[in-house]
C-alpha cells in the first residue's frame, strides 16, 4: 500500500512530510528504550510483510501488519514504520523517497489510532482479546486504504477511480490482517501478556 514517486502534488507531499515528522517526534519521545528490541522486531515484520505485493495503478496492496505494530507499540509505531519504509524504498524501490512522509502517515496513523481504539479493550477484556485483535487489524488496514485513497483524490480528481479500486482491492487484505492480528494478540495474551497495550498501567491499578 505504497504510493510511488511522481504521483502526488507538492502540497500533499509537503503536508505528509510535516505530519510524519511530527508523528515520529512524538513516537521517539514516548518510546520506552527498554523495548528497543521489540520495536526492531516489529519494524522487521512490517518490512517483510510488504515483500509480496500486487501493483494497482500508482499504488500496491500487500499484507501490512500496521494494526499489530500499532497495538503493541502505540506512538512508537511511527519511527518503527518509518525505518521500514526507508529500507523498502532504498532496497526494493517500494514507494519512494519523496513520498516517504505520505506513506508513513498512511501506515502509521491508523496504527496509532488502532492502539487507542482497541488497546484498552484488549487489556481489560482478556477473554475476548482475539476478537479485539481482529477488529484492530481489520480497521487499521481499512483506515490505511481510506487514507491512501483520500491522498490520491486530494492530488487530483482523475485519481478518484483508482482510489476506489485501492480501497476495494484491500478488502481481502483487511480480513486476512484481522485474522493474523487476532492470532498474534491471542498468542501473546497467553505467553507474554506484559507486551500487550496498557498491561503495565492496569497491573498497577492505573485506569488511565
Amino acid at each position: 500500500m505504497h504510493i510511488s514517486e511522481g504521483v502526488l502534488s507538492a502540497p500533499v507531499l509537503a503536508s505528509g512530510a510535516a505530519l510524519a515528522v511530527a508523528g515520529t517526534a512524538v513516537g521517539l519521545k514516548k518510546l520506552d528504550y527498554d523495548k528497543i528490541a521489540h520495536v526492531g522486531m516489529l519494524s522487521a515484520a512490517f518490512f517483510v510483510a510488504a515483500l509480496i505485493h500486487v501493483p494497482i495503478g500508482p499504488a500496491s496492496v500487500h499484507l501490512v501488519f500496521n494494526g499489530l505494530v500499532g497495538t503493541l507499540l502505540g506512538w512508537a509505531a511511527f519511527p518503527a514504520i518509518l525505518v521500514a519504509l526507508i529500507l523498502q524504498a532504498m532496497l526494493f524501490q517500494f514507494g519512494g523517497i519523496t513520498t516517504l512522509g505520505v506513506n508513513t502517515i498512511i501506515m502509521a496513523l491508523p496504527a496509532v489510532l488502532g492502539y487507542y481504539l482497541f488497546g484498552r479493550l484488549i487489556a481489560i477484556w482478556p477473554g475476548k482479546t482475539t476478537i479485539a485483535g481482529f477488529f484492530c487489524g481489520f480497521t487499521a488496514v481499512f483506515l490505511s486504504a481510506l487514507t491512501l485513497g483520500t491522498t490520491l483524490v486530494l492530488t487530483g480528481e482523475s485519481f478518484s477511480a483508482i482510489a476506489k479500486l485501492v480501497v476495494l482491492a484491500n478488502l481481502p487484505v483487511m480480513v486476512i490482517e484481522g485474522i493474523v492480528t487476532a492470532f498474534c494478540i491471542g498468542f501473546l495474551n497467553k505467553v507474554r501478556p506484559e507486551m500487550l497495550p496498557f498491561a503495565k498501567k492496569l497491573s498497577q491499578g492505573d485506569p488511565t
